[in-house]
Order: structure tokens, then C-alpha cells, then sequence
């Protein structure tokens, strides 16, 4: 457990001098704080609804409850810190894509920042980029057509250089998918070596095999670089009243599970009816805290289980093709693919699917996939993998987490986010569909910067700015990076928590009359 620091301005008036007091206080963490999903608006079966009241159908979901908001900090030299995980990113992108043995490769050579300890992301690190405001779009020319107008990206672009498949190339626009360094310790479609990775275009984790499916070559991908410490560790412990902490992340978790399925209306009331070991604010987790539980270590056809720790206990099922196997389990987070707004899943089990005929396992356990939140099941599956259908998914619930409650709709109008987003105070439009997107810097290596090849990092040089007396830059100064006279959550440079505390009249931002004197506090 790491304590981070929270600090308290208060001015002391001395003659005509303001002097700043910082009150330090120490407060744990969890060491591995799961972000919040950025999903703004709700749902019901099929469209968007008005966020549901307790006691409505379909109340508690995704975006009703936030904890631990996106908040990131461009470093001005083709970096990006992630201030909820401590983690920091490579912010370019090399449109080569490449294999999981060259981008090790490249991690171990690179020189970005000023720093040598790159590495290429466990798939529960690549994951917490994830931002579920993204959609597929409606492509009317299919997949194989460029991304339509109305497609946006699962990651914020305005931090993160975005590119969808090169169509030009033979390949779908959907095709931007992220490599991790997690393997999956067994195989998928009959046999295939397998790494996990993300799909930023269609919001979705799949195990992806080393070689391109009928012989056509050895699989690639786009690669993102990390550094810092580890993250995504679990620390359970087993609370002896059917509830298991996750000291890790802070979040409680149901020991059992439902038992049975349902649909996700159904997995909505469930969990808020839920009164398990004294407490009632039980809830469906978001898909990345119930992500956040898989033990990519276990699997059905390596360890006989599902992909989870021994300390919960998973009801066992008969899958679609009469063996043993382990349940999908719906998550609060509605998934907008196509047309469809569909309900996020992890599965646990194998992520079957259908292909020429032949069911297998064509994802992985510790898959996220989707499923149409009510309807029939379909075993024949769908999709360009045949992902096997199942509409009546498990439950395993969850409290805390710093998680609180949301019960109308953010200023920020949800039916406007396809054409703007706004994410803490920073504005983005949707990627270009075949051309990068993000905010561009010069060319690599300027800057004295090195990084992969063809990479691209953001550099901004502004100008120097004094604070009172002219000596150093002033609060506002040091941190306003878009001139607009005031220091948004995102732009803020210290412990998230202290944002809190300056931001007095709660609208998001540190104005003048708000901001202590004196330079702004470093993350500790």
C-alpha cells in the first residue's frame, strides 16, 4: 500500500505579504485505483434513456455511479502520466505494426522523456486506458469501408495519438488493435499461440493469435509503452462473511455469484437488491473493475477453472458444446457497437465462438466481449468470429471503491458527445477515420527526444510565464496549458484529491481567486 499526499492551502496575511501554509496529511491508496469507464450517458435495451431514479428499471448502471475520473497530464516531452495510476505512456503511435518480440525489442531500446525503463503494458495496465464514451460507428460499406463520421475512438485522443486500420492496406478500420505482454496461458482457435490485447476501435479485450488465421502471415500490432510501477496486482483477502477486499483496487466483491443468469435489466435490480454481510449499496461493476479480478494465470483447459482466484467460488456450467466450462458475467457498462447498444461482459470461461462450422475457443478467459442485453441466445453465434450469444449472463457484485452515486446527467450534454467530447475540461473532436489523430507534434527526434521509429510525441513550448514579483511562474500560470485563465482537473499537477479541496464552488476548475500562492504541489 503507497500513501499519496494531500495538501491543504491556507494563506496567512503577514504586513502586506501572503505567505502559503501546506498542511500535509497522509492518506492510503490502493495502489492499483481502477478508473473510472468515462461512460456519460444510460441506457436501456436499445437507445439512450434519462438517467433512472432508485427503485426504476434499469437504475445503477455505468454511469450513475464515478469513481477515480480519466485524468491525465501531458509532460511536454511525448509523454503522458495517468494521475489516478501513476503509470506514464509513450503518446505517439509508430504506424508499423509490429509483433510482441519486436516491440519487447523496442521497449528495451528506447529513450523517451529521459527515460530508459519503457516496457510494453500488462493487458490490466493497457485496459485502464480504455474509455467507454468511444462507439464503432455505422459503417454502411461494412468493416472493410474507412471508419464512418460517426465512429470515435475507446481512448482519449486528446492525450493519445489514435489510428484505425489502414483500409488502403487490406485491412478493416476496425483493425487497431494494441498488443500486451500478457500471453494466454492456453491457446486459442484450435491450438494457436495467443496474447491478449485491446481493440481502441471497437472497445473490446480479445486474445489474439501469433499468426494470421488461413496462413496469411504472422499477426501485428500497434504498441503503447509504459512505465512505472507495477500495476493491476491483486491482493485479495477473504472477509469470512461471503465478501472478498481487494485491497489492490479498495473494491469488495460478492465471494459466490449469482448462480444463474439473467438479463442485464434483471443483473441491474439484482445487484440493487443485493443485502449480503451488512451492507445493501451492492452494485454491477463497471468492465474495467470486474476486468480487474481476472487472473490471467488460470484458464479452463490449463488450470480446470475459470480465470479468476480460487478465493471466489464460480458456479460451474455445461457450455454450448456440452463440456465444462465457466460463465460470462455482465458488467453496469453499455457497449455502442454499430447500431447496437449492447451490455460489456467479461468471460471467465472460454470465449467461444463459431467459426467455419467448428466451436472453440476464440478469445481467451479474461475476454471483453458484448452481448444484446435481452433476447434469445444464440449459439450459432455472430460477428466476424462467430462469438457464441448468450443474453442471460452471471453476477458478481460489488461495493466501494470510492465509487459515488450520479443520479442526473454531467453539464456536459451526453446526446452532443458523438461531436465533441469533453473529458476534464479539454475538448476533442473525432479521429480523421483514416488518418492519425491527436495532438501532433513536431517530427521524432527533435527535442532531444528518442523513441520507436516513426513515432510521433507531442512537444509544446510555451512561453515562460511569471507569477507575482516575476520571478517564477504562478499557480494558474504554471499549469494553464490552453490560456484560458483558470487550471482544469486534467491540467491540475498534484495529488487528484487536492483538486478537490481548491476547487471550492465544485465547477470543475481552479480559478484565480481559488489558487493558493506559490508554485503548484508536485505528485508525490
Amino acid at each position: 500500500m503507497k500513501d499519496r499526499t494531500l495538501f491543504t492551502f491556507l494563506s496567512l496575511q503577514a504586513g502586506a505579504c501572503l505567505f502559503p501554509l501546506v498542511v500535509v496529511a497522509e492518506e492510503a491508496v490502493p495502489p492499483s485505483l481502477i478508473v473510472d469507464t468515462g461512460q456519460v450517458a444510460c441506457y436501456d435495451d436499445s437507445r439512450e434513456i434519462a438517467y433512472p431514479q432508485p427503485g426504476q428499471a434499469y437504475f445503477g448502471q455505468d454511469a450513475e455511479t464515478v469513481a477515480h475520473p480519466p485524468a491525465y497530464r501531458d509532460n511536454g516531452d511525448g509523454t503522458i502520466t495517468d494521475l489516478n495510476t501513476g503509470l506514464m505512456w509513450s503518446q505517439g503511435l509508430d504506424k508499423t505494426k509490429v509483433s510482441l518480440v519486436e516491440a519487447e525489442a523496442i521497449a528495451e531500446d528506447m529513450k523517451l522523456g529521459g527515460y530508459t525503463d519503457w516496457r510494453v503494458p500488462t493487458i490490466k495496465e493497457l485496459y485502464s486506458l480504455i474509455d467507454f464514451r468511444g462507439r464503432t460507428g455505422i459503417a454502411p460499406g461494412g468493416f472493410d469501408s474507412a471508419a464512418p463520421a460517426d465512429a470515435i475512438p475507446f481512448i482519449d485522443t486528446d492525450y493519445f495519438v489514435f489510428a484505425y486500420g489502414d483500409t488502403d492496406a487490406g485491412e478493416r478500420y476496425i483493425d487497431a488493435q494494441w498488443l500486451s505482454s500478457t500471453r494466454y496461458v492456453s491457446t486459442t482457435m484450435h491450438g494457436s499461440a495467443t496474447l491478449f490485447g485491446v481493440n481502441f476501435a471497437d472497445g473490446r479485450i480479445k486474445g489474439y493469435g501469433y499468426q494470421r488465421p488461413e496462413g496469411r502471415g504472422e499477426k501485428k500490432f500497434f504498441a503503447r509503452y509504459v512505465r512505472g510501477e507495477p500495476y493491476g496486482v491483486n491482493d485479495f483477502v477473504d472477509n469470512g462473511d461471503g465478501t472478498v477486499t481487494d485491497k489492490a483496487t479498495g473494491l469488495m466483491w460478492m465471494q459466490a455469484d449469482s448462480g444463474r443468469g439473467m438479463n442485464w435489466q434483471d443483473a441491474l435490480a439484482y445487484a440493487d437488491k443485493l443485502e449480503l454481510a451488512g451492507y445493501d449499496d451492492w452494485r454491477l461493476p463497471t468492465a474495467k473493475e470486474l476486468q480487474s479480478i481476472v487472473d490471467y494465470t488460470r484458464s479452463p483447459d490449463t488450470s480446470d477453472s475459470p480465470a479468476i482466484d480460487p478465493v471466489f467460488a464460480c458456479t460451474a456450467i455445461s457450455n454450448e458444446g456440452g463440456v465444462k466450462d465457466w460463465a460470462f458475467y455482465w458488467s453496469s457498462t453499455t457497449h455502442c457497437d454499430g447500431p447496437n447498444n449492447y451490455a460489456a461482459y467479461v468471460a471467465f470461461g472460454r470465449a467461444l465462438g463459431r467459426m467455419h462450422g467448428q466451436l472453440m475457443d476464440v478469445h481467451g478467459a479474461g475476454a471483453q466481449r458484448s452481448d444484446p442485453k435481452t433476447g434469445q441466445a444464440n449459439p450459432e453465434g455472430h460477428g466476424p468470429q462467430g462469438d457464441i450469444v448468450r443474453v442471460d449472463n452471471f453476477v458478481r457484485c460489488v461495493r466501494g471503491g470510492g465509487a459515488e452515486l450520479r443520479l442526473k446527467a454531467p453539464v456536459t450534454d451526453p446526446k452532443a458527445y458523438p461531436a465533441v467530447i469533453v473529458v476534464d475540461g479539454h475538448r476533442s473532436t473525432p479521429a480523421a477515420p483514416t488518418a492519425l489523430s491527436g495532438r501532433m507534434g513536431p517530427p521524432q527526434g527533435q527535442g532531444g527526444m528518442s523513441g520507436p521509429s516513426g513515432m510521433t510525441p507531442t512537444r509544446q513550448s510555451p512561453e515562460s510565464m511569471r507569477g507575482p514579483g516575476g520571478d517564477r511562474p504562478g499557480f494558474i500560470e504554471h499549469l494553464d496549458k490552453n490560456g484560458d485563465g483558470k487550471v482544469s482537473r486534467a491540467e491540475f499537477d498534484g495529488p487528484p484529491q487536492a483538486f478537490g479541496h481548491m476547487d471550492r464552488n465544485g465547477d470543475g476548475y481552479i480559478s484565480e481567486d481559488e489558487a493558493p500562492t506559490g508554485p503548484p504541489p508536485q505528485r508525490r
